[in-house]
């Protein structure tokens, strides 16, 4: 079967990097926005310039250009965001509205994955305040799409691993403690951590997959749906040192967390991407973290 095209949107992006990578090996024909408003920013010039020499294209185009954008669209099969989701520059999930707007006029895309890809917003109207608004702004643009009768996938990958693995879910720090680890409640609240490169691996396998079709897919590494003293003890055996165990009461925080990551069925709306592409071999937390050592 033919690979669809794929239009990857914030390819330079901390996610939409390694959804280039992703689909340039998977064999897909891949374009890449290329946004006149990158300026003097040598970083992500030198990397479009880098996908390019890695067989990508890439295609000019302004999101304030309805035109010029409508155009860019009109050139591939499947679109991918990965335009910044985090909460200080949250403005940019906004900016996916003119997106949607495109893909509805040019009529051609066959799939949309938005910029999603950590926890499922659906499921997370009790968060709290500032990274409430940034699941507040990504359920819009799905309204938006579903409102368009734009072909979709989400994609939910819960914990991105650079951020809370390593660190041992510390706040503040992406680097191991030395010393002592703070362990939040009784350390037992289950959450899901996921290689960034795996997202991105499970992505674009779903992009031509009709099984995932206006559907959420849930990356859900059963051997990486773990918890904080789980966590904790695979550094320990890896760096052959104990920590000091500094106990947060969990009325101090993530006590309106609690169980929320992983205790809930997918239902026909969604589908688990394990089990969809079994042949992935994904990347396990205790082999992630030895690169800290």
């Amino acid at each position: 079967m033919e690979k669809s095209r794929v239009l990857v949107v914030g390819g330079t992006g901390y996610i939409g990097r390694r959804i280039v990578r992703a689909s340039l090996a998977q064999g897909h024909p891949t374009l890449v926005l290329m946004r006149p408003e990158i300026g003097l920013d040598i970083d992500k010039l030198q990397m479009l310039l880098s996908f390019k020499a890695q067989g990508a294209r890439l295609v000019e185009a302004s999101l304030d250009d309805q035109a010029g954008l409508v155009a860019a669209v009109a050139q591939a099969d499947v679109v991918v965001s990965a335009m910044s989701g985090a909460h200080i520059r949250s403005h940019n999930l906004h900016l996916q509205r003119k997106l949607v707007e495109a893909i509805k006029e040019a009529g051609n895309v066959k799939r949309f994955i938005p910029s999603e890809f950590g926890m499922d917003p659906s499921r997370m109207r009790h968060a709290l305040e500032p990274g409430r608004v940034t699941f507040d702004e990504k359920m819009e643009i799905r309204r938006a799409i579903e409102e368009a009768n734009i072909p979709h996938t989400y994609v939910s990958a819960n914990f991105f691993a650079a951020y809370f693995c390593p660190n041992l879910c510390q706040m503040r720090t992406l680097l191991p403690p030395k010393e002592k680890v703070h362990v939040y409640g009784d350390g037992n609240v289950k959450a899901i951590f996921v290689d960034e490169d795996d997202i991105a691996t499970y992505t674009i396998k779903s992009i031509d997959d009709p099984r995932t079709l206006n559907k959420t897919i849930y990356i859900r590494p059963q051997e990486n749906i773990l918890t904080q003293n789980e966590v904790i003890a695979k550094w320990e055996k890896l760096s052959g040192k104990v920590l000091e165990k500094v106990h947060v009461p969990a009325d101090e925080f993530l006590a309106s967390m609690k169980g929320c990551l992983t205790n809930f069925e997918i239902g026909e709306d969604g589908a688990e991407a394990t089990l969809l592409y079994p042949e992935v071999q994904y990347t396990r937390m205790d082999e992630y973290m030895k690169i800290y050592l």
